[in-house]
């Protein structure tokens, strides 16, 4: 019996974070979670230690930081953990309802049975699939999406999606410690690494729906950032020696 770990790095979320925890809990497979809480002073992390105190003591966990740290770093914590701990798949998902938790169902699929080492919950796979964006927040992203296609010479057409299955051979061989972007560029830099180290990706298409409570994370600072590291991910791809992908026996 595999195991499976879905990663939720949460600051303030605490509208959310009980009602995607009981939704995740209530699917038809077993799915354990870790709560990466960056010190949420809404009482986040509150609600998750009472929840995992009572209902859901064996599979419910937490990783209290102090301040804001970032997305990336957020879940390198979580993945060194899932490793720690011996889990066969880990999941990354937002904890605002933007990733529907039924999904996680089509991305275990995706990398237990259909061959995948890295499965992505793609918004483009299949034409625009997002619910309640600004136009302009839509042409950006698809956009983006594409400008990091043509840059870094990958076929993954959601390159900044953050609901995604990674088996943990992925994230053992692609030396965590040399990730550095923190916000969504850490996303396109998990991708490209996995993807230079000869993982086969899958994108699974999925429906993206903006957040109804809490407040988005995002900023243009944050944009910035992934359009600029692109390039720089690509250049020293140039010179890196990207660990391969462990052959089978």
């Amino acid at each position: 019996m595999d195991n499976k770990l879905v990663i939720i790095p949460t600051y303030n979320e605490k509208e959310n974070i009980e009602n995607i925890i009981r939704a995740v809990q209530s699917l038809p497979i077993s799915f354990d979670m870790l709560i990466i809480d960056d010190g949420s002073p809404d009482g986040t992390a509150d609600i998750v230690k009472r929840l995992m105190n009572t209902e859901f003591k064996d599979k419910l966990h937490i990783v209290e930081r102090q301040g804001k740290q970032g997305l990336g770093t957020a879940y390198i914590a979580g993945f060194k953990w899932a490793i720690e701990h011996k889990y066969d798949f880990i999941f990354e998902m937002d904890a605002d309802f933007s990733h529907n938790p039924n999904d996680l169902l089509k991305l275990y699929d995706a990398c237990a049975f259909q061959g995948a080492d890295v499965a992505i919950g793609s918004r483009y796979i299949t034409g625009v699939n997002v619910v309640n964006w600004p136009m302009g927040r839509v042409l950006m992203s698809y956009y983006a999406s594409m400008y990091v296609r043509t840059v870094l010479g990958v076929s993954i057409r959601d390159t900044t999606a953050g609901f995604v299955c990674y088996r943990r051979e992925v994230l053992e061989t692609i030396e965590l410690d040399k990730i550095r972007f923190k916000g969504y560029a850490f996303q396109i830099e998990m991708k490209f690494t996995a993807f230079k180290c000869g993982f086969t990706i899958k994108e699974v298409p999925i429906v993206f729906v903006n957040r109804e409570l809490g407040t988005s994370k995002m900023s243009g600072g944050i944009f910035s950032e992934a359009l600029l590291g692109v390039i720089r991910l690509k250049i020293s791809s140039w010179t890196r020696k990207y660990p391969k992908k462990p052959t089978k026996q």
